[in-house]
């Protein structure tokens, strides 16, 4: 017992004199000695300490041979410390102060790919996950010979799934609130944005019981047109899924509506 409490006190002890050593730095006017520092905190993973010290190095070596490393690795600490909104920030400064650098590329890269990990889950505000796209896009259109553009081109594809189940949501939102007219629009919204979508059959079977529904709880005088609607939804349907697990139920609507038809005509 007496041993552990003397290996505790003499670990407080060196923490102690450790962080009074680095507060002194902090306090330094050794600009080199916080350079030289800053550097194996940076390479020991150490990335709080070295951040700290890099925000009073980068002013100083402005301009001069080390402000392009100190950026780099500015930004790059940010990154590692997983804030991607600030190493985005400064990945995009760092290619634009340095465009001759042989980082610069890597750095316009990590900054839309910083901005892709910053894209949040598909059920939230999907801003950010529009600017990723944008900023990935643009990677591809200023730099077309990089090794890149592949790995550029699937995360797109990855944002684009989240964007595009976002909207799929949304559809199926409107139709379970018996907003039918909108879960339509919004379906052949999805359409029209991701024509390879993974939702297609859904997204058909979805347009039939909207347009059935609209169709049935219509008022008399555009009940005909609507019901007429919803049998071109069922022949598109048909057409494109023939042996669809949803057949039987839309054969049954494609009947109904027959019916309802018939009994307008009839009046």
């Amino acid at each position: 017992m007496i041993r552990k409490t003397i290996f505790i006190s003499v670990i407080l002890l060196l923490l102690a004199s450790s962080c009074s050593k680095y507060q002194r730095l902090l306090k330094s006017e050794d600009y080199e000695e916080k350079y030289q520092m800053a550097m194996v905190f940076y390479e020991q993973a150490n990335y709080d300490k070295a951040l700290q010290l890099f925000d009073q190095l980068l002013p100083y070596y402005r301009g001069s041979d080390r402000a392009e490393r100190l950026s780099y690795y500015y930004a790059n600490a940010h990154y590692y410390q997983q804030d991607y909104e600030l190493a985005s920030f400064y990945f995009k400064r760092f290619s634009k102060t340095f465009p001759k650098s042989k980082f610069a590329e890597e750095c316009s890269f990590m900054s839309a790919y910083c901005k892709y990990l910053d894209s949040p889950r598909h059920t939230l505000d999907q801003t950010s996950t529009l600017d990723a796209i944008q900023e990935l896009q643009l990677f591809i259109n200023t730099n077309v010979q990089s090794e890149r553009i592949g790995e550029c081109n699937r995360l797109i594809d990855d944002l684009r799934a989240k964007l595009e189940l976002k909207e799929m949501n949304i559809a199926r939102l409107y139709y379970k609130m018996e907003d039918y007219t909108a879960a339509i629009t919004a379906f052949k919204n999805i359409l029209k944005d991701y024509p390879e979508t993974q939702f297609r059959e859904e997204i058909m079977i979805g347009m039939l019981r909207s347009q059935y529904n609209l169709a049935i709880n219509s008022v008399e005088i555009k009940k005909e047109d609507r019901l007429n609607e919803a049998l071109a939804s069922y022949d598109n349907f048909t057409a494109q899924f023939p042996q669809s697990q949803y057949a039987n139920e839309a054969k049954g609507m494609q009947k109904s509506t027959l019916r309802m038809i018939s009994q307008v005509n009839n009046k």
